[in-house]
């Protein structure tokens, strides 16, 4: 067991990510808290899923940035080294051909930060999972 040295939690894994104390309320709060140079990849990110889900509510959930309309359809966060897209698994199964240079698990997608984000693959997935229902 891990104890964090700020809170006091204690997890599985060492150095888990997570909040100490509470979790932001609304996606700026998010995307504020996060260091300066992880920043400009989230406020990326959700410019691609605004323009891209117009009709969905951004919300938090799962302490994530969240699009929902009726049910979840796609959530994103930042790492240490990657932005995590969490489309679900249906979807990575759907655009496992695009995502072969990506690290990918069961509904997730790691983009590193050493990479230029693909925004028009993120917009294909983010639609996909609005069009097809594919809300997790």
């Amino acid at each position: 067991m891990w104890q964090c040295p700020k809170c006091g939690r204690e997890f599985k894994n060492t150095n888990q990510d997570h909040y100490c104390g509470e979790s932001p309320k609304t996606i700026d709060a998010y995307i504020a808290a996060q260091p300066k140079d992880v920043q400009q990849f989230l406020n990326q990110v959700r410019g691609t899923l605004r323009t891209v889900l117009p009709n969905a509510e951004e919300r938090i959930s799962w302490s994530m940035p969240t699009y929902w309309h009726k049910q979840n359809i796609i959530h994103f966060a930042a790492f240490k080294k990657h932005i995590g897209l969490y489309p679900g698994d249906k979807a990575v199964a759907h655009f496992s051909e695009k995502l072969t240079e990506y690290k990918t698990s069961k509904g997730t997608v790691q983009f590193p930060y050493s990479e230029p984000l693909p925004l028009p693959l993120i917009a294909e997935i983010a639609k996909w999972c609005y069009d097809t229902g594919n809300h997790h």
